[in-house]
This record gives structure tokens, sequence and C-alpha cells, in this order.
């Protein structure tokens, strides 16, 4: 997958770029605060699945252009000849792509993220938000219910009376808050973001990709499982593990007190 065969023109409403192992998917409809209509979202659901087997990709982050996350869905670009809830769905279906990429991904937010623009940032692993970023869940305003999975991420998050109060008020909060809420990561001024973005990326994109493909899967699915199938699965992700040729180089290199190997993520049983 290249940037040019994701976005053949500048006017795409989702470009992708490659940087080495780090893929950077920018929504691009500054106009409306790049806001999702029906095209971004089609391209966003490709784009996700071809991430998702590309293993020259180590790291993802989403980010928008011209000081914008995403203001949500786009409500004037909606098609009308589809159903509501089918439409709903496959949207929806986006959401849970992006939120279990066997990959880390990292959510750039400067600006606005609002409504479901919010609930991408969350189905991200890790959220850095500039000083100035701004955060709403927006839906009460527009006459609808929170979605794009805004209804699991933020209770898990934040706790159910928190997650109320953010879906019922539809309060605009600051980055700040955010983080106080756990639901930043990190805040950074406006001229430290993309290199703090950047560092980050290339940490991650250093580290073993089928361990951490499997860390982000256990953790996730560890929210609703009882304490043995928890354990269970850690026994069965341990053994994958141990037939690549990441985690016996690591421990070499953790024996003879040498520097981290060079992780591949390559099976080391052929």
């Amino acid at each position: 997958m290249t940037a040019e065969a994701t976005s053949s023109a500048v006017q795409s409403p989702l470009i992708v770029t490659r940087d080495g192992a780090t893929a950077t998917l920018t929504l691009n409809r500054p106009s409306r605060k790049n806001a999702i209509d029906d095209q971004g979202w089609h391209l966003l659901r490709d784009v996700l699945e071809n991430l998702a087997t590309d293993d020259a990709v180590r790291v993802v982050i989403v980010t928008g252009a011209d000081g914008n996350f995403c203001a949500g869905a786009d409500l004037g670009r909606q098609s009308r000849d589809e159903h509501p809830v089918s439409r709903m769905r496959r949207v929806g279906n986006i959401a849970i792509a992006l939120s279990e990429l066997p990959k880390p991904v990292i959510a750039k937010v400067e600006g606005v993220a609002a409504g479901a623009g919010w609930n991408l940032a969350l189905a991200c692993d890790f959220v850095v938000a500039s000083a100035s970023a701004r955060f709403s869940q927006i839906f009460a305003r527009r006459g609808l219910s929170i979605d794009f999975g805004g209804s699991w991420f933020l209770p898990r998050l934040v706790g159910l009376q928190q997650a109320k109060r953010l879906a019922m008020l539809a309060e605009m909060i600051s980055a700040e808050e955010a983080q106080e809420l756990g639901l930043v990561t990190w805040v950074r001024p406006e001229d430290e973001l993309a290199g703090f973005v950047t560092e980050l990326a290339r940490r991650l994109a250093a580290l073993p990709p089928v361990a951490l493909a499997q860390s982000k899967a256990l953790l996730q699915q560890g929210t609703t499982q009882t304490l043995r199938e928890a354990i269970d699965n850690e026994s069965r992700a341990q053994a994958v593990n141990l037939a690549t040729e990441d985690a016996p180089a690591a421990f070499r290199a953790f024996l003879e007190k040498a520097e981290p190997p060079a992780y591949t993520g390559r099976w080391a049983l052929r």
C-alpha cells in the first residue's frame, strides 16, 4: 500500500503516507474540520483492512489536516439510500477494526475532536493531544445518542458516572481535563507535538511486533474476562511468542548483557 495508491489526489478525504515502518492516516476535509463523509468511511475501512496484514507497517498514526482532528461524521453528507441501522453497523465495524488492529495506533490530536471524531481517537491505543485541543461527545446537541464505540470506550476509561456526564451534557472539555480523566495519554505544546509523536512511533516500531499485538489483544479482552480466562489466554500468547525469532533473541541479549536485537516478528518454526 502506498500513499499514491490510497490518495491519488490532494482532495482525497483520507491521505495515507509512509515513513519507514510508520503509516500515517490523515483525515483531509479541513473545510469541515475533517468531518468524515461516506467516501471517507469507505476509504478508512479499506485502509485499515490493508494495514492489518501489512507486515512492513509496525505503527499507525491517525491525525487530521490543518489543525483539527475530526469533527465526527458529516451529517450533511450521508447517503439516504442505505437503511440507518445498516449504515451505523457498517461505520461501527470501522471502530472495531481500528480498536483491534494488531499493531500500535497513535491518535495525534490538534484542535477539535468531537462525536465520532473523539471516539475515533479513543479507539486508538494512545492519544497524544496538543495543549489547545478540545474534546466533546457532542451527540446530544445534535439530537443523537452516542456511537462509534463511545458507549464501550468511555465507561471503561472513566467510569460510569463520568461517562454519563460526558455523553449527556455534551460539554467541550480541554486537553488538560481529558488527560486528568484518563482519556488522553500525553499533552504536549503545539510546537512539540509532531516530534513527540514521531519519537513515540519510532520507539514502538523498534519493539517485537507479535508480542505487542498479543499484549494489545490480551489487555482489551481482559476487561470482559474472568481471571482464569485471562491467564489461559496469556499462556497461549506466550507460546506463540516463543515460536518467533524475537523472544529467543531477546533472551540471548539479556543473558549476554548485549544491546536489544532488531525484532523481526518472523516465525522461528518453519
